[in-house]
């Protein structure tokens, strides 16, 4: 939900890559002047396409394996997900950390408070003109488009953090099909517990004066209920998961020296004591259901990216056995 500011990090990863190639493509075929449809995706490199979707055209950023491999690891946003680019492009060195591996990295761009799910309504708040429909782009839509790149449609994991870290236990948990790996770094995974749904409430007006009752309707509904991995959480059984939350305690990465950088640690101090008490209790959910996880809850850190970066980084061995991507 928290994006720090970290100026000095933006770009880094993708600078030092070749120029980025802008391909517009369908399901079925690319659009005239685009380049050739394949069914082996490219042997790295990075490309910027804009896939269609039910919503309109979304931009994806991808990172193509190394090797051509076909296996996937979508990485997903936080609550102010922009729209010019993922987060994980230009905040963390994503894609330096996997760019010798055989996996290829995909970077969904958009989505602001939009939990990557598959909305009522537009949001009557903000004046929003169409429908989110992300949990059909990122099961459906997309992953068409990639197949016709060679990506496969089953050998996929998905990792977030803040609000991507529960939308991709989600997406996991509802298409079994699809991913084999799905990790949560400071995720909200118990939205049942007392005050959060208040609190997300309060969160999506803050990032982009969203309605949350556009979303999933009235709290307590089926929809709520659907997306809250601690009631899911029995669907989980036999996926790679890895957990993450810090304490929210500041860590090596903190260096707050202006007022507005001390209110933004301060704010990250308090969503990632959230986030790991909301951790900590679906750990003990999938402890008592016997499903096993990675957990990573490390003594001090706060909601922000560079901690992020490190758990990602963690995560990759993890990540690479259970898509056989090394």
């Amino acid at each position: 939900m928290f994006r720090a500011a970290l100026s000095g990090r933006v770009g880094r990863g993708v600078r030092a890559l070749s120029a980025t190639a802008v391909v517009a493509g369908t399901a079925g075929g690319a659009v005239a002047g685009a380049a050739p449809i394949t069914h082996r995706a490219p042997a790295g490199g990075y490309e910027e396409v804009w896939v269609p979707s039910s919503m309109g055209p979304i931009k994806v950023q991808i990172q193509w394996a190394a090797r051509g491999g076909s296996a996937a690891l979508y990485l997903l946003d936080g609550m102010r997900a922009r729209d010019d680019y993922n987060a994980w492009s230009h905040e963390t060195n994503a894609l330096a950390q996997y760019a010798n591996d055989n996996v290829t990295l995909v970077m969904p761009v958009g989505g602001e408070s939009s939990f990557y799910s598959d909305w009522m309504s537009p949001s009557n708040f903000n004046g929003q003109d169409v429908t989110y429909r992300w949990e059909t782009f990122l099961t459906k839509e997309l992953p068409d488009y990639l197949a016709t790149r060679g990506v496969s449609r089953t050998d996929n994991g998905v990792l977030g953090l803040s609000m991507g870290g529960s939308a991709a236990l989600t997406l996991a948990a509802y298409h079994r099909d699809q991913f084999t790996f799905a990790g949560s770094l400071s995720g909200y995974l118990n939205i049942s517990a007392p005050g959060m749904r208040e609190a997300i409430r309060v969160a999506m007006l803050d990032a982009g004066r969203f309605n949350v009752d556009s979303m999933w309707g009235p709290p307590w509904g089926q929809s709520w209920l659907r997306n809250d991995p601690f009631v899911f959480a029995p669907q989980l059984r036999g996926l790679s998961l890895y957990v993450s939350a810090s304490s929210g305690l500041t860590g090596p990465y903190d260096h707050p020296q202006g007022v507005l950088d001390y209110y933004n640690t301060a704010n990250g101090m308090a969503l990632e004591a959230l986030a790991l008490a909301n951790s900590r209790a679906f750990q003990v959910r999938l402890d008592t259901l016997g499903v096993p996880a990675t957990y990573s809850f490390p003594a001090a850190g706060t909601h922000s990216w560079p901690y992020w970066e490190a758990e990602l980084w963690k995560a990759r061995p993890q990540i690479l056995n259970a898509l056989n991507a090394w």
